[in-house]
């Protein structure tokens, strides 16, 4: 076929690649070691793999990720999401099946903070999903909301995942992205508190306190100095004064002198293991981009992109197929590898066929990031469904029954994402004109 320069290559790229993945090898020495044997097959210089690599971390607007990361971890550190527990509790709490309410809508503040699932499921997780079992809630049922609506996280602002995505789309606005995820974030909250009140309702879980006006308004200004940080980013990057990569170093340092001079619930002394954190998890990120990059480097060398494209529209042209096949292989791929690697190699591959079919790239950025985080649930290897685990002490087995009818939940959010574009592209319409 003309479209491949050489299929022996390509089959020992990504076939080596998912032996490895297979033997339960770390992704980062399965697609670098995937690249070098390739590289060595084809008789290129070893030294484009290094070179591929570095090229893909010498990129500005990279320096905002390790920001964000930082800023994330201070804040889960902090204390705050204490007090973001105690403002959804004031605003749902009441609710039947109050404290379910509350632990999706805190996820929803803690994610607009984190920006990372996994952090979202350690810091609301420990406190509510012990309080929702003693209070008589399904410890299965418990982690499932813990960990399904901390895939909001990974969609508003600010997601670091999208500062990955916009690198590997090739310069796509970070700020149209941050309010393209806002929309379908809320919405996806919105819909697992219903089914979650549904549950509620048939299983007689308990409603909490009384609303109260008064503890409102306390826990309210208890955790808007919290949620300052989300401004920051939005509103700074979004109006132009700042780029990505300055909004990310304000929103951090904002974030220490509030956790260490304005609610000093941890000594100043705590900034050593909070900095060893960052920089072990930006270490993970950094090594994926880079091995990444060299991999997504030899696909497009071997024209993998024109393949997966020409064997998608010989099934069909159809929009609709097109991309009900892209959520299909995206779902799929989400369940067998890390998201930030995901974004990088898949981006280049379906971002051009998705813009064939009429698909801008801040909208496709939004499908592919709320795809790969359904992944993070899904076995075998969804971090956030083992973080979850760990954390209740449930089997993955229990959990992921338990997760079942929530997995229905984000599949039909992800199809109103994927066909309703006005979902994600109303927000940048209107205010990044």
């Amino acid at each position: 076929m003309e479209i491949l320069s050489d299929i022996p290559a390509t089959i020992l790229l990504i076939g080596s690649f998912l032996l490895m993945i297979g033997l339960r090898l770390p992704i980062v020495f399965a697609i670098g070691l995937s690249s070098v044997m390739t590289t060595f097959y084809l008789g290129l210089p070893l030294q484009m793999v290094a070179q591929n690599m570095v090229k893909g971390l010498n990129v500005f607007v990279l320096l905002a990720v390790p920001f964000f990361i930082l800023a994330g971890d201070i804040m889960a550190a902090g204390g705050i999401a204490d007090k973001l527990v105690r403002f959804a509790n004031s605003l749902v709490g009441w609710m039947r099946g109050g404290l379910a309410m509350v632990n999706i809508l805190a996820s929803m503040f803690f994610g607009g903070i984190s920006g990372s699932s996994a952090a979202d499921t350690t810091a609301v997780g420990k406190m509510l999903i012990p309080m929702m079992n003693r209070q008589g809630y399904d410890a299965p049922f418990s982690t499932a909301v813990t960990i399904t609506s901390s895939v909001q996280g990974v969609l508003v602002p600010p997601s670091h995942n999208m500062v990955i995505y916009a690198l590997a789309a090739g310069g796509v606005s970070i700020g149209g992205l941050f309010l393209a995820g806002m929309v379908p974030g809320i919405l996806l909250g919105v819909a697992l508190m219903i089914y979650s009140y549904v549950i509620s309702r048939v299983r007689q879980y308990p409603t909490g306190d009384r609303f109260s006006v008064r503890e409102l308004a306390r826990s309210f200004w208890s955790a808007i100095l919290g949620l300052g940080t989300v401004l920051i980013v939005v509103v700074g990057v979004i109006s132009g004064v700042f780029t990505a990569t300055e909004s990310a170093a304000i929103a951090t340092a904002y974030a220490f002198f509030i956790t260490f001079f304005v609610y000093r619930e941890i000594p100043l002394t705590e900034i050593w293991p909070i900095l060893t954190r960052s920089i072990k998890t930006l270490g993970i990120v950094m090594i994926l981009i880079g091995t990444s990059t060299a991999f997504g480097w030899l696909l497009a060398y071997l024209k993998v992109p024109a393949l997966i494209a020409h064997s998608i529209f010989s099934i069909s042209e159809n929009p609709i197929i097109v991309l009900l096949i892209i959520n299909l292989f995206l779902l799929f791929m989400g369940a067998l590898m890390d998201m930030s690697s995901l974004i990088l190699i898949c981006t280049p591959i379906l971002l051009p066929i998705a813009k064939q079919v009429g698909i801008d790239p801040i909208h496709f950025g939004v499908i592919l990031v709320l795809n790969l985080g359904i992944g993070l649930l899904t076995p075998p290897v969804g971090s956030t469904l083992f973080l979850g685990s760990a954390i209740s002490g449930v089997s993955i087995e229990r959990i992921s029954k338990a997760t079942l009818p929530f997995y229905a939940v984000m599949l039909v959010m992800l199809l109103l994402v994927t066909f309703v574009p006005a979902l994600s592209m109303t927000m940048p319409g209107l205010l990044m004109k």
